[in-house]
This record gives C-alpha cells, sequence and structure tokens, in this order.
C-alpha cells in the first residue's frame, strides 16, 4: 500500500479527520500494513498491547471468551475504524480477541511511535476518549437489552444498532446475529423468519436487510406498557 493510500484510509477515520498535511504524512509513516485472510486473529486476547491498528479495508470481528469457553461477540469494525486503543492506553493484555471476518488490511502503529504522536497533539487524544465514551455507552446498552426479558426486543435492537452504523444492508449470518442478541441461533432463526413474513427484513446468504426501520423500532421498544 502506498503512502497516498495509508493516508486516504486514516483521513477517513474520524479521529484523524482533523490532522494536517504535515502531520498526516508523520502518521502514514509510522503505520506498518499488514493483511490477515478471513479467520485469521489480528491479537488475541491476553497478548501485549504492542500496537494500535486502524482497518483499511474488510470487517474486523471483537470477541471474547465467556468463563464457561463460549465465545461472545462484542463488535465489529470497519474502514477506518480503531481496534486495541483500550489496551494501548492503559499498557494491558488486550481485553478481546480480533478476528478478520473476511480479507482484511489493518495499519499497525507501534505502541510507544503512537503515543509519543499523540502527547504533541491532544486534540486527537481527546477524539479518541470521544470514541471510547460512544463504545461505552453502546456497551451499557447492550448489557440493558441482555437483562431484558424478551428476546425480540434485544434482537431488534441489535439490527437497529447495526443498521446505524453499516446502513440497511447488514453483511452478518444468523449466527452472528443469535451471538450479538445473546440467544441461541435457533431462536434467532424463528424470529428472522417472523420478521421477514411481515416484510420487516429480507434475508439472503450471509446478510440481512431491512425493509421496514420504523417497524423494526416499534419491535424493539416491546409491547406497550399500561
Amino acid at each position: 500500500m502506498s503512502n497516498y493510500a495509508k493516508a486516504t484510509v486514516l483521513r477517513q477515520s474520524l479521529i484523524f479527520s482533523g490532522l494536517s498535511d504535515a502531520e498526516l504524512v508523520e502518521l502514514t509513516g509510522l503505520a506498518v500494513e499488514r493483511k490477515a485472510p478471513p479467520g485469521e486473529f489480528i491479537f488475541w486476547e491476553g497478548d501485549p498491547p504492542d500496537w494500535f491498528y486502524v482497518v483499511s479495508a474488510g470487517k474486523v470481528k471483537v470477541v471474547k471468551q465467556s468463563s464457561l469457553g463460549k465465545e461472545v461477540i462484542l463488535a465489529f469494525f470497519g474502514r477506518g475504524e480503531i481496534i486495541g486503543e483500550v489496551a494501548v492506553f492503559e499498557n494491558k493484555a488486550y481485553p478481546a480477541s480480533a478476528q478478520a471476518q473476511e480479507d482484511t488490511t489493518v495499519l499497525a502503529m507501534r505502541r510507544e511511535d503512537f503515543l509519543s504522536f499523540l502527547a504533541a497533539r491532544p486534540e486527537v487524544a481527546l477524539r479518541i476518549i470521544g470514541v471510547l465514551a460512544g463504545r461505552l455507552r453502546d456497551a451499557h446498552a447492550r448489557l440493558m437489552d441482555l437483562a431484558g426479558e424478551r428476546v425480540e426486543q434485544r434482537l431488534a435492537r441489535t439490527l437497529l444498532r447495526l443498521s446505524s452504523k453499516l446502513g440497511p444492508t447488514l453483511p452478518f449470518t444468523r449466527q452472528e446475529i443469535a451471538d450479538m442478541s445473546g440467544t441461541t441461533a435457533e431462536t434467532a432463526i424463528r424470529l428472522m423468519a417472523r420478521l421477514k413474513q411481515g416484510g420487516v427484513i429480507r434475508s439472503a446468504r450471509g446478510k440481512i436487510v431491512i425493509l421496514d426501520q420504523s417497524k423494526l423500532s416499534l419491535l424493539s421498544e416491546g409491547p406497550p406498557r399500561e
């Protein structure tokens, strides 16, 4: 990947969008291109936080192993988004694993180099704090969803949360949606079949298309309270 291509990716990232041309050139010089085929791990839970990453192309799944050994999907990240930043700032092991879901390219920067770059640019650090705050709100919302009693609400909210980020076409399997909704694949298949019959979604191989956003929003709120 050329330096120009790297700079284009970094410029599209929310946290780096305000950098000057000179700062962007400096940051580009720190970035090392890495490619990962589908299924390959970019880093593992428990690894030392030696690298900070920006997704250049493809899709990355961040997962964590539960105490029972079950894989829990925390989030998906695409072009221009950052991963591994919490561990880098804390200088503690990565709290989860990052796995390529398709042919993926990331820009990797050594922890020491990236922190030195940030030390002279507090405005970039503030943008990262904003990103982390947004992720914390999302995590809190997911916990609230999982604490709810209705699986239908959890699934609808998962679809809404993903569509707000990726648009109406979601490149996820029903198993992935089930994992993110805290339910079984069988339950997710049954509920999505119901949504399909109601004209709320359309499903194809490995993709889900939301057709009726307003109806999905109503379903996410649950039955009316008396």
